[in-house]
C-alpha cells in the first residue's frame, strides 16, 4: 500500500513526469495535492499500471485532488536546456500553478531545483511509494500519451499512437526513411551511429 505523506505539512505536493527517453513529443509533467483520507487500491506507479487503469484512474485523480496541473514542454526548450533541466522546469511550473500553494513538495527522483522557497524531498521510486507522487506519474503519462495521440494525425508514419515517441526500432527506421518532424528532438541521438541520414 503506498503511503499517504512523508511530510507533516498539511498540503504536500507529489511531482512526477513522463516521456523523458522518447525521441519525439513533449516532456510533461504533473503536480497533485492529494487529501489525507484520499485510499485507492487501483494507484501505483504509472509505468506498473495498464493504459486501460491509468485512463480509469485519471478521472478519479482529478476529482478528488485539491489541486492538480499538467504541463508540456516542447523539444525546443528540450533542445535549449537538456532534458534533465526540462524535466525539472515542467514539474516547477506544475507547481506554481496549485492552488492553494504547497507546503511542502515531494519529487520523483533524486534531482530537482527549489521553487519559491517552498521545501521538498527527492525520493528514489517515489512514484511506488507515495500516493501523491503516483498520482502525478499517472496524470503525466495520460496527458502525454494524450498528446502523442493527437500529433499521431499529423505524422502518421511514425506511429506514435503505439510508440508515444520512444526509440522503438520501428520509430528509428521511420526517422530513417522519412527524416525529422518538428516534434523530435534534435539534441538526442536518433539514429544509432550505423543508421546515418541519407543527404
Amino acid at each position: 500500500m503506498l503511503l499517504t505523506n512523508f511530510s507533516d505539512f498539511i498540503f504536500e505536493c507529489g511531482t512526477d513526469e513522463a516521456g523523458r527517453g522518447c525521441l519525439a513529443g513533449p516532456v510533461t509533467a504533473a503536480a497533485v495535492i492529494l487529501p489525507d483520507n484520499f485510499v485507492s487500491s487501483l494507484l501505483n506507479d504509472s509505468k506498473q499500471l495498464s493504459e486501460k487503469t491509468r485512463d480509469k484512474l485519471k478521472p478519479i485523480i482529478e476529482e478528488v485532488s485539491i489541486s492538480f496541473s499538467v504541463t508540456h514542454l516542447d523539444p525546443k526548450i528540450i533542445d535549449e536546456i537538456n532534458i534533465l533541466n526540462a524535466s525539472i522546469k515542467a514539474m516547477q511550473e506544475c507547481i506554481t500553478k496549485l492552488n492553494p500553494i504547497p507546503n511542502y513538495i515531494i519529487v520523483d527522483g533524486n534531482r530537482f531545483k527549489p521553487i519559491n522557497g517552498i521545501p521538498y524531498s527527492t525520493i528514489i521510486k517515489g512514484d511506488s511509494k507515495y500516493m501523491s507522487i503516483a498520482a502525478a506519474s499517472v496524470l503525466a503519462k495520460t496527458y502525454r500519451d494524450d498528446y502523442m495521440n493527437q500529433i499521431h494525425e499529423e505524422f502518421p508514419m511514425y506511429n506514435w499512437k503505439q510508440n508515444k515517441g520512444y526509440p522503438t526500432l520501428e520509430h528509428r527506421e521511420a526517422i530513417r526513411k522519412y527524416g525529422t518532424t518538428k516534434y523530435h528532438r534534435m539534441s538526442f541521438r536518433l539514429l544509432p551511429e550505423q543508421l546515418k541520414f541519407d543527404l
